[in-house]
């Protein structure tokens, strides 16, 4: 008589980074798919860095004493960055289902959310690159550096980062891509509410009240710094500061859509 052994077969204990090395591979491999959602976000920044520098820098430079390309590359950095995420993949699960199966599993919520957001720190650092070489081309040039301009990188992927929460809260609240897709307006009040065409201290009446507590204000004087200063840790740590207020804000309420939307199941 032949005796068969059984076998038991036990499932690879998950932990967090891997289920966040497992979410984050899969949003990677999902963006060579939604090219069409990435072409808007270099052209955008080019078209505003072409027209607002074509049409303010002869006067702004008379006036004002001041490098408009150098002075204009960070406004095209944060059209490049702010909005792009993988949230409108995570509608695509919503509705397909893949979603509630996911939440079944034991993989960890907030595993769930970094994993998507490493795949937008990728995509956001690598939008960067082509708006910085268009700015090396026209003149611009880093008073920081090799290391600053790395710098400038991370900071605007930090940014681009920390605005996705918004994206992601969105659509694990509502589901709908338009919502998503619609989120980038959220940015507008942002960024024409602060010194995006002149320095702040041309600013007056209550555009220059509303300045002063707009993150994007500090973000654009971070960033500046770098090119135009060189290392000014003031403006760096009130851009960083700005960046991680904006993040907590927006990740809470991405955490919160989530654990809502995984009660339901």
């Amino acid at each position: 008589m032949t005796t068969i052994a059984s076998t038991h077969i036990r499932a690879r204990r998950s932990n967090f980074l891997r289920d966040v090395a497992s979410v984050a591979e899969r949003a990677l491999r999902s963006i060579p798919r939604d090219v069409e959602g990435v072409i808007p976000a270099l052209v955008i920044p080019v078209f505003f860095f072409v027209v607002n520098v074509g049409a303010l820098q002869d006067q702004t430079e008379r006036f004002m004493q001041v490098d408009y390309k150098a002075f204009q590359l960070p406004v095209a950095i944060l059209f490049a960055v702010t909005g792009i995420s993988r949230a409108i993949t995570v509608v695509t699960d919503i509705q397909s289902g893949y979603f509630d199966k996911l939440s079944l599993t034991p993989v960890n919520r907030l595993g769930m959310l970094i994993g998507f957001t490493v795949a937008d720190f990728a995509l956001v650092v690598a939008l960067t690159v082509p708006v910085i070489i268009l700015g090396l081309v026209v003149g611009v040039r880093f008073e920081s550096g090799p290391v600053g301009l790395l710098v400038f990188v991370l900071m605007g992927g930090a940014w681009g980062l920390a605005f996705a929460g918004l994206p992601y809260a969105i659509a694990l609240k509502t589901g709908n891509p338009v919502a998503v897709n619609s989120s980038f307006l959220l940015f507008f009040p942002f960024m024409f509410l602060t010194t995006v065409f002149v320095p702040m201290e041309a600013l007056t009446g209550w555009l220059a009240t509303v300045a002063v507590y707009n993150p994007v204000t500090y973000l654009l004087d971070g960033l500046r710094s770098l090119i135009t200063v060189g290392w000014d840790t003031e403006s760096l740590l009130k851009g960083f500061s700005a960046i991680a207020g904006v993040g907590a804000v927006s990740y809470t309420l991405a955490l919160m859509a989530l654990r809502s939307r995984s009660r339901r199941r």
